[in-house]
């Protein structure tokens, strides 16, 4: 990781430390910062002095924009990629392996990477949500609508949080830090997530999209937008509801009806009982456990000799395809040979 600390505390640090400590009751693990030296963890450029590659560890980057430059940085080490957003626009190296914390994330290194080594490791809820979250809807619930200001599009915040609160409803707009979120969503009827104007703008996706699952774990009904992974968990009407269906004056009757009732428009049991018991922390451990062994075997044989397999530059493929329709054109053009 880049840093712990100050500037670097996020969504995606929080992901990362998370995972560490999963991977840390399977196997030794240690956190590595390489921006920002921490007395409490190695700092890359030494241990990269102390041994020479490929040492005995396997590394697992994840930042972002900063991947290439790291995986530059421990050529000639087994490394794996932890893939959170995408669209950064970097490629792979061959034989670096992806895992991807979403299906949607896994399709774009799919169709990017398609010889590397894909796998799947969900992220997981902190346990908080779902040892405290009243999933049933329970307990007095005081705010009609919840909001979250940060990734929220200027649509949700500017036109719609005002049309609802012209409605009569007690609309809270939660922005800085909250000493417990869990009992802030145990407290809202309906919960407001809409990212989609917000990773549009900065070119990449949203890489698993935790928010809405959270309130689902505390009995919210839930109105998201629909982009990148929050299409693989949010099942439409389902799970949960489109925020920006159409029209403003749709969006209101429905989140209107939905305050007013929310036992009709909250999921099943039956529905979210899997969605929430595959977002647990037993659920991600399971999964890295296969996840790290197979990676681990792939590099004991890259290094023992064998060549990763490679794919060809889309260019490549492309004038492939064009030489070879042109090729079966001409052949048609060309005149029948008599026998």
């Amino acid at each position: 990781m880049p840093g712990t600390t100050g500037r670097f505390r996020c969504g995606g640090l929080l992901v990362e430390l998370q995972s560490a400590r999963l991977v840390a009751e399977l196997v030794p693990t240690q956190l590595v910062t390489y921006r920002q030296r921490e007395p409490d963890h190695p700092f890359l450029a030494d241990l990269l002095r102390q041994e020479a590659a490929p040492g005995g560890a396997l590394w697992i980057v994840s930042w972002g924009f900063d991947v290439p430059r790291l995986l530059a940085r421990l050529r000639g080490r087994p490394v794996a990629y932890h893939a959170h957003s995408s669209g950064y626009g970097f490629d792979l190296p061959a034989g670096v392996p992806v895992l991807a914390v979403s299906r949607n994330t896994l399709g774009y290194w799919g169709d990017r990477a398609p010889r590397s080594p894909l796998l799947l490791v969900p992220n997981a809820l902190e346990p908080k949500w779902l040892e405290r979250g009243r999933r049933h809807g329970d307990g007095q619930r005081p705010i009609d609508v919840l909001v979250q200001r940060r990734k929220s599009s200027a649509y949700l915040l500017k036109q719609l949080v005002p049309a609802l609160r012209a409605r009569g409803l007690v609309v809270q707009v939660q922005e800085g830090w909250v000493d417990d979120l869990v009992e802030l969503f145990n407290s809202a009827k309906v919960v407001l997530y809409d990212s989609a104007d917000y990773w549009r703008g900065r070119g990449v996706s949203e890489g698993f999209g935790l928010p809405p699952i959270e309130a689902l774990a505390c009995g919210c009904v839930v109105f998201s937008s629909f982009n990148h992974a929050l299409a693989d968990s949010l099942d439409p009407g389902v799970l949960g509801h489109q925020l920006g269906a159409g029209s403003l004056a749709g969006d209101v009757e429905r989140i209107e009806a939905a305050a007013a009732d929310p036992d009709r428009w909250r999921p099943t049991p039956a529905a979210l009982a899997p969605l929430l018991e595959g977002c647990s922390e037993a659920a991600l451990r399971a999964r890295w456990a296969p996840a790290l062994a197979e990676v681990n075997g792939h590099w004991d044989r890259l290094l023992a000799g064998e060549p990763p397999l490679r794919s060809p530059a889309p260019w490549r493929l492309r004038w492939g395809q064009r030489l070879a329709g042109l090729g079966r054109h001409l052949v048609k053009l060309l005149p029948a040979r008599r026998l």
